[in-house]
């Protein structure tokens, strides 16, 4: 009898943790311009740290897609932190309701409200940069001399050249998809603004995350902070599964 109380004990225990779910795992979710190999340096202290990480490659090709393709990465994964860079905080923001999720990181992101598109939020509180345009069949893309200047100031000449000819344009109509539910507001959320960002601007990206009630710090560089800063983004994000568990 003892026997039988100590083994119902401990899967009392087991399930209760399982209920709780302590957060190992981590979903990457990269922005327009870029795939899922950015995350890397980012990806790498998180996995020597112990979590596991999914890395999410977005299509691109609509908003409904890349929300789809995310939602299949996080059916594959147990209690999570849902980070979204640039793009992938609409993303995130729609896919966050999901179940496995317990908190959001918001890298450089936008950050919306329902009914809220990335091209509206963008004229609200317009960006420094000028350099997208149109490459054919509705998709837009950085114009290559200017990508360094405006996505990646403080990375090396090479390093931001073979991501300006390696870059995944975006369909344009995805800047005018609507959310439609917001995790953020349901969820803990955490935000990290660049104050040299040029492609989202840091006052809106300031203004999201505070009406997000979002933790949130600032970092000095572009707007691929997880690149120049990869410490402290996963640290970050690493504060967030602890506090989630």
């Amino acid at each position: 009898m003892k026997r039988l109380t100590l083994v119902l004990a401990l899967l009392s225990l087991s399930f209760t943790s399982l209920a709780h779910g302590e957060v190992k795992d981590v979903v990457l979710v990269h922005g327009a311009f870029a795939d899922g190999s950015g995350w890397k340096p980012v990806a790498d202290i998180l996995e020597r740290d112990g979590y596991r990480v999914y890395v999410v490659q977005n299509p691109l090709t609509s908003f409904d897609a890349d929300v789809a393709a995310t939602r299949i990465v996080l059916d594959r994964a147990g209690p999570c932190v849902l980070v979204g860079h640039s793009w992938g905080g609409m993303i995130i923001t729609e896919a966050g309701n999901h179940a496995s999720v317990r908190s959001l990181v918001y890298v450089n992101a936008f950050q919306p409200d329902l009914g809220e598109t990335a091209g509206a939020l963008q004229k609200k509180t317009p960006p420094a940069a000028t350099s997208i345009g149109p490459v054919g069949g509705g998709f837009l893309a950085i114009k290559q001399e200017a990508f360094r200047q405006d996505f990646a100031a403080d990375l090396s000449k090479s390093v931001a050249h073979f991501m300006s000819i390696s870059q995944v344009p975006i369909a344009g109509s995805s800047f005018e998809a609507k959310v439609t539910a917001t995790a953020w507001s349901k969820k803990p959320s955490y935000a990290v603004v660049s104050t040299q960002d040029r492609m989202i601007n840091p006052e809106l990206e300031r203004f999201m995350s505070h009406r997000a009630k979002s933790e949130t710090i600032e970092l000095p560089g572009s707007h691929v902070t997880f690149l120049a800063h990869p410490k402290e983004v996963a640290a970050l994000i690493e504060k967030a599964a602890k506090a989630a568990e």
